[in-house]
């Protein structure tokens, strides 16, 4: 088991490689590897319902390092409370609430939790069952992503 100011350190010489587009996904799994050797908790999640919507809200603690999942499509995240590093295509940036951005499909993120984080990822769909949720936008893996955006390309979805 890693501790944390050892997760931070190796995340700071992942973050500082080349930053080119291309490696970023590589780097965002590295740095789940890493975390996975240390402890790992389930951040609190709350899920609400509107028509054709539905909001994942999560609350992440001062200092978690969190990774995000794949996101098949375009969605809508807010924060509406704390203070947060991203690992983004072009690099490390510092948001604050409020703060509210369209992700475009497949984005994965690593992000650092300076304060009380509440994160909430927004997506279009007329399911009810979560479980059912996350098997239409989620993809569990980058080999499940690419099939998907090949059979999008192949105008079988």
């Amino acid at each position: 088991m890693i501790d944390a100011p050892e997760v931070i350190e190796v995340a700071r010489s992942i973050v500082a490689e080349d930053p080119r587009v291309a490696d970023m996904r590589e780097r965002v799994f590295r740095m789940e590897d890493i975390l996975r050797q240390g402890e790992t908790f389930e951040c609190p999640v709350r899920g609400y319902f509107s028509r054709g919507l539905y909001a994942r809200e999560i609350f992440i603690p001062k200092g978690t390092i969190v990774t995000g999942k794949i996101h098949k499509y375009t969605n809508l995240n807010i924060m509406s409370m704390g203070d947060l590093s991203v690992l983004t295509e072009d690099g490390v940036i510092r948001v604050k609430a409020p703060f509210t951005v369209v992700s475009p499909p497949g984005t994965k993120r690593i992000v650092y939790a300076h304060e009380d984080t509440v994160w909430t990822t927004v997506h279009a769909t007329n399911e009810t069952d979560v479980d059912k949720i996350e098997e239409e936008v989620i993809a569990q893996s980058e080999k499940e992503y690419l099939d998907f955006v090949e059979l999008l390309k192949l105008g079988e979805l």
